[in-house]
């Protein structure tokens, strides 16, 4: 007895989806996992011999407990000031023409990956010791002193990619809160703060999540802006991998190798987080 057409019809569907999806299968293992796979391997090499003596001289060492923590501190506090901002930004372009929203989201996507040289540069002008805004707010004595190269400086520097690239990822999820929950939520006598906090943080909790995890990502493995603003003098872990991949003083590439799987480990422990903090989020809207 043959098969039913649609049957037929839904194999064939089901191998064309699989035929299509092979080229990015590839991709990704060849760019993805493989890479990732070698760079495993070799952070367990330590001289001629397997063994976690790379991990032991990490976490022995100030200097890489260092890059750590300058890696981590500036990437929450730029991921947090990137999200308090496109929040409000977020919210505010649903209130407003739709032609200054098509500019400020064309702005956005544009600043979002205005990085490296060209960034640093323009700080440099506007922000260094000798910055044109850096000059203008001393005298006017809104600031006594503000150093660029510094941690401050590059909480600053990565909040400006940060904010518009939150905006891009935020700005779609408040297309869930319909217009007509909040005034059904009024009609019955619910306040604004009681409407977001049973309403509209729970509807958004999932994208703000994800949104903090990937402009976390985002500043911690920045490289480019952070090296040609301090010409890799500040201590955080992409300066201090590729100081292993590609330095004039001394190479290490499985040190290297180690302190990127160091990068990784961060990144899992703060997905799990974030995959903890949503499951929990769910249970308590339910």
């Amino acid at each position: 007895m043959s098969a039913p057409p649609s049957a037929s019809v839904g194999k064939r569907g089901r191998w064309l989806a699989l035929l299509c999806l092979l080229p990015f299968a590839l991709f990704f293992l060849l760019f993805q996992i493989a890479p990732l796979v070698w760079v495993a391997i070799h952070s367990l090499i330590s001289g001629d011999s397997w063994s976690l003596a790379n991990f032991q001289k990490i976490f022995a060492s100030r200097f890489y407990l260092q890059a750590i923590q300058h890696s981590l501190q500036i990437a929450f506090w730029s991921s947090l000031i990137g999200m308090a901002f496109a929040i409000l930004g977020s919210y505010s372009l649903r209130q407003v023409d739709s032609k200054l929203r098509d500019f400020v989201m064309a702005f956005s996507n544009m600043t979002s990956n205005f990085a490296g040289v060209p960034l640093a540069f323009a700080f440099i002008i506007l922000l260094g010791f000798n910055g044109t805004l850096t000059l203008l707010l001393k005298q006017s004595g809104v600031i006594s002193d503000f150093n660029l190269y510094s941690k401050t400086g590059l909480i600053v520097l990565y909040s400006y990619f940060q904010i518009p690239l939150g905006v891009l990822l935020l700005y779609p999820a408040f297309d869930a809160l319909r217009a007509d929950w909040r005034e059904s939520a009024a009609l019955l006598g619910a306040s604004p703060w009681q409407f977001w906090r049973h309403i509209g943080l729970p509807v958004l909790t999932p994208a703000l999540l994800g949104t903090f995890v990937i402009l976390l990502a985002n500043a911690l493995g920045a490289y480019a802006t952070v090296y040609a603003l301090t010409t890799g003098n500040f201590n955080v872990l992409p300066i201090r991998i590729a100081a292993m991949v590609a330095g004039d003083i001394s190479l290490d590439p499985n040190m290297g190798s180690a302190l990127a799987m160091v990068l990784v480990g961060l990144m899992l422990v703060i997905t799990a987080a974030q995959q903890w903090l949503l499951k929990r989020s769910y249970h308590v809207a339910h």
